[in-house]
C-alpha cells in the first residue's frame, strides 16, 4: 500500500504542472492583462473591458507617436512608466521563463502578493478558504443525512409508486443548475418577491450586529445565513448520491447470502441493516471526499459569488475579472492540489473500510 501512495503523490507534481501550463497558456491570449487593468482606471475609465469591447472607437486616431501600442488605453502616458509597469509585474521576461519562475515559487508555496491588494496570496487563500470549506463540508454532510435513508427506501421499495415518483424529484433536482435554484431561493424566500425569511447575503451579520449577539445568538445566526446557500449547493449532490445508494443496495439485495439470510428466518430489517448494509455503504461511505469534492469545486465560484460570501470561490471569480495574476493561479493551485489529495483519500477510504481492496495488486 505504501508503494501506491508514493506513485499517487508522485504523479500530484505532473498532473499539477499540466493544469498550471494549460491555463497559463490560456492567458496569454486573453486581452486585458494587469497593466491594462491599471492604465484603464489611471484613465479614470474604470475598466479595461470596456475598451475590448470597443467601447472607444476613435482610439486608433488618437494614439500619439511613440507609445507601446501594446496597451489598450495607454494614451499620453510615456514608454518609461509602462516599461516600469511591466518590471514591476515581471512581464519584461518571457512567457516560458515567468512560468518557469512561478512554478518554481509555488511548489515551496510561495504565491506571493496580489497586484491590487496590499497583501500575500497565501493570506488571502487562509482568510478565504474557510468559508469554502464550511460550505462543502455541511452541503455534503446534508445530502449524506438526506440521499441514504431515501436510497434504503428507494431500494426496499423498488418499483413501487413512491420510487417512481421520488425518482422524478430527483430528476428535477439533478436537471436543475444550482446557481439557478440558487436565484430561485433568493426571489422566493430573501426578500425577493415573495418571503423575507432569510438574508440574501454574507455568512453572518454585519459586525456591530454580530458582535452583540451572545453565543447561542451567534450559532443562530450563523446557520440563518448558511441555509440558503447550503441548500442551493446540495441539490445535485443529493440527487447524485441518491441514486447511488439505491443501486448499491439494489445489487446487494440480490444476491445469494440475503436469500440465505432471509431463509434462516431473521428479519428484513435484521438482513437489511446486520448483512446487507455494511457490503452496500462501502461505495457510499468511500465516495465522501468526491462528494465533498464535487460541491466545494462545483458550486462554490456560483453560489458564493450570488450570496456574496467571501470564499475562496468568490475571491477566485474577482480575481479573474481583475486580471490579478497571482491571486488566479494561486487559488487554482490551490483547487487542484486540493483535488488532487482528496481523491487520494478517496481511494485510501475504499482499503479502511474493505480490506480486501488491494490497490496494489491492480496492474499500472
Amino acid at each position: 500500500m505504501a508503494a501506491y501512495i508514493l506513485r499517487r503523490l508522485a504523479l500530484i507534481i505532473p498532473t499539477l504542472l499540466g493544469v498550471m501550463l494549460i491555463n497559463f497558456a490560456l492567458v496569454q491570449f486573453v486581452p486585458g492583462g494587469p497593466i491594462e487593468q491599471v492604465i484603464a482606471r489611471m484613465q479614470g475609465e474604470g475598466d479595461v473591458f470596456a475598451n475590448i469591447a470597443g467601447g472607444r472607437g476613435d482610439m486608433g486616431s488618437e494614439m500619439q507617436a511613440g507609445q507601446d501600442e501594446r496597451y489598450t488605453g495607454a494614451r499620453g502616458l510615456p514608454p518609461e512608466f509602462i516599461a516600469q509597469l511591466e518590471r514591476e509585474f515581471g512581464f519584461d521576461k518571457p512567457p516560458v521563463e515567468r512560468f518557469l519562475h512561478m512554478m518554481w515559487n509555488y511548489m515551496r508555496f510561495d504565491f506571493g502578493y496580489s497586484y491590487f491588494r496590499s497583501i500575500s496570496v497565501v493570506d488571502l487563500v487562509i482568510e478565504k478558504l474557510p468559508v469554502s470549506i464550511t460550505l462543502g463540508l455541511w452541503s455534503t454532510l446534508i445530502a449524506y443525512l438526506v440521499s441514504i435513508p431515501l436510497g434504503i427506501r428507494k431500494a426496499v421499495r423498488d418499483g413501487s409508486r413512491f420510487d417512481t415518483f421520488t425518482s422524478g424529484l430527483i430528476i428535477v433536482a439533478y436537471a436543475i443548475p444550482g446557481f439557478l435554484f440558487a436565484i430561485l431561493l433568493l426571489v422566493v424566500f430573501a426578500g425577493g418577491s415573495y418571503f423575507q425569511i432569510f438574508p440574501a447575503r454574507g455568512l453572518t451579520s454585519p459586525q456591530e450586529v454580530w458582535e452583540t449577539l451572545s453565543f447561542w445568538g451567534k450559532v443562530r445566526d450563523y446557520f440563518w445565513h448558511i441555509t440558503l446557500p447550503v441548500i442551493a449547493s446540495t441539490i445535485s449532490a443529493f440527487a447524485t448520491l441518491t441514486l447511488l445508494t439505491k443501486n448499491s443496495f439494489l445489487d446487494e439485495i440480490r444476491k445469494h447470502y440475503v436469500i440465505t439470510a432471509r431463509a434462516k428466518g431473521l428479519s428484513d430489517g435484521k438482513v437489511l441493516y446486520g448483512h446487507v448494509f455494511r457490503n452496500a455503504m462501502l461505495i457510499v461511505i468511500a465516495g465522501f471526499p468526491a462528494v465533498f469534492v464535487g460541491v466545494f469545486f462545483g458550486g462554490s465560484l456560483l453560489i458564493e459569488t450570488i450570496f456574496s460570501l467571501d470564499g475562496l470561490g468568490r475571491l477566485a471569480f474577482e480575481a479573474t475579472v481583475a486580471r490579478d495574476y497571482p491571486v488566479m493561479f494561486g487559488t487554482l493551485f490551490v483547487f487542484g492540489l486540493i483535488g488532487l489529495v482528496v481523491g487520494l483519500i478517496s481511494d485510501l477510504m475504499y482499503v479502511w473500510i474493505d480490506p480486501r481492496i488491494d490497490f496494489e495488486s491492480r496492474e499500472t
